[in-house]
């Protein structure tokens, strides 16, 4: 009787950082990350396509040019949030010595691990998503559609996949109709670029450790509050900082992603069952 009111609980409740809710959530996400790289194991058996490299190597995990990789794609997108970043500094005072005496104290990293919301946000969310949509993904669409319309194609099926909170908030309704959809919207157009960046980057480097890293960057940071830093007092400041960000990325974005850093990419050594020939040609 008990686990029956848990479970109609887990249903009736709206809100989607309740413990209980996310303790739910957190299986269903595992098992299907868990059965993903089966599915990537069956099609490369039953479909034909040549392969060297084991299961893991195609799926981005393995160990040469892990410190590139684990590296350059966050810094890529730390320089992309210059902006969000210098105003995060400059609304919060802190010392550099307290900040790094934090960052190394295991009992702060103890308090993180302890709260569920930043293990969804920060570890469970990235790693799953980008094994499931990236890890997994990619390597079947890549022989299919080429390497351009992959890196275009993987997010489309990343954003569909965060439409439950458009039917959590019209279930509980929370909001109009109009701003939950324009709101869905929103989120679809960023989910979307976003997937599409990690793509590039998984394509780019064969490393899956970058795009869980980014993932998990960008969702601390949040999309940039560009309301706060147009009513900042340095907001001129603030706004040249962003162009900068912006600017850089762009100059930066393939010399930091060239695959000679990261060692021979798996993905390209998937060869067509016809010809032999790399789906990367």
């Amino acid at each position: 009787h008990a686990a029956c009111r848990n479970d109609w609980f887990v249903f009736l409740v709206p809100d989607r950082d309740h413990p209980t809710v996310i303790k739910r959530r957190f299986t269903s996400v595992l098992v299907v990350s868990a059965l993903s790289p089966l599915w990537v194991w069956l099609w490369r058996q039953y479909t034909g396509f040549k392969t060297g490299p084991s299961l893991l190597m195609l799926m981005g995990v393995h160990s040469e040019g892990i410190f590139a990789a684990a590296c350059f794609p966050l810094l890529l997108t730390m320089v992309l949030f210059l902006g969000p970043l210098i105003q995060l500094l400059m609304d919060y005072s802190w010392d550099f010595n307290d900040g790094l005496k934090m960052f190394l104290d295991p009992r702060c990293w103890g308090q993180c691990l302890a709260d569920i919301r930043w293990m969804r946000n920060q570890v469970v969310a990235p790693l799953t998503e980008e094994l499931v949509f990236r890890a997994c993904m990619l390597p079947m669409l890549v022989p299919c559609t080429g390497l351009g319309r992959a890196i275009a194609t993987c997010p489309l099926f990343f954003g569909v996949a965060h439409f439950h909170h458009v039917i959590e908030l019209l279930k509980f309704r929370q909001g109009t109709v109009a701003g939950i959809f324009l709101s869905a919207v929103f989120q679809f157009s960023y989910t979307a670029v976003f997937g599409a960046y990690t793509a590039f980057i998984f394509i780019r480097t064969g490393h899956l450790i970058g795009p869980v890293l980014c993932h998990s960057f960008c969702n601390y940071m949040g999309f940039p509050a560009m309301g706060s830093a147009l009513e900042h007092p340095q907001k001129l400041m603030i706004f040249f900082f962003y162009v900068l960000g912006v600017v850089l990325f762009l100059l930066l974005l393939f010399p930091l992603t060239d695959p000679a850093l990261y060692g021979p990419l798996a993905l390209c050594r998937l060869a067509r069952p016809e010809t032999s020939t790399s789906v990367c040609t």
